[in-house]
């Protein structure tokens, strides 16, 4: 689901964007979910950097860790003002996520650590049972003066 709406202000426009979309919980869906945000993101005219990255770790995440068979988890894109909120919701509310610092031998265990640091703010929302919802939050630019 692709939707736009606009209410006049002002001076500014405030525009209400959002995307979504499911994906199944496989290495392809989370790389798919890249993909189709990314460019999503450019239709709308946005930096696709961190963005691209933080949509990278949480699909990943939710395909990994939130994966139950035959369950797809839900990519969704929010564009309100000058703040893109990502949310990634799977079927797996009973292992919620942590952004602890692996092992330096740790072979995996850093995504968390990359959104932690590449997102505004991020964290976790349970949703009715038995899902769960990990979202990001990030500060988009303001626009340049017009001349």
């Amino acid at each position: 689901m692709n939707q736009e709406t606009a209410s006049s202000g002002s001076q500014l426009e405030a525009r209400v964007r959002n995307f979504s979309v499911l994906l199944s919980p496989t290495p392809r869906g989370a790389r798919l979910g890249r993909l189709l945000a990314t460019e999503q993101l450019r239709t709308w005219g946005l930096p696709t950097d961190p963005a691209a990255h933080v949509v990278a770790e949480l699909a990943a995440n939710a395909a990994t860790h939130g994966r139950v068979q035959g369950r797809d988890f839900r990519l969704t894109l929010y564009v309100v003002g000058r703040t893109l909120r990502i949310e990634v919701t799977d079927t797996r509310g009973d292992r919620l996520p942590c952004a602890g610092r692996p092992a330096d031998d740790a072979e995996s265990g850093r995504g968390l650590v990359l959104v932690d640091a590449l997102a505004d703010r991020w964290g976790v929302i349970p949703a009715p049972c038995p899902r769960k919802t990990v979202w990001a939050e990030l500060d988009l630019a303001p626009a340049p003066e017009a001349l």
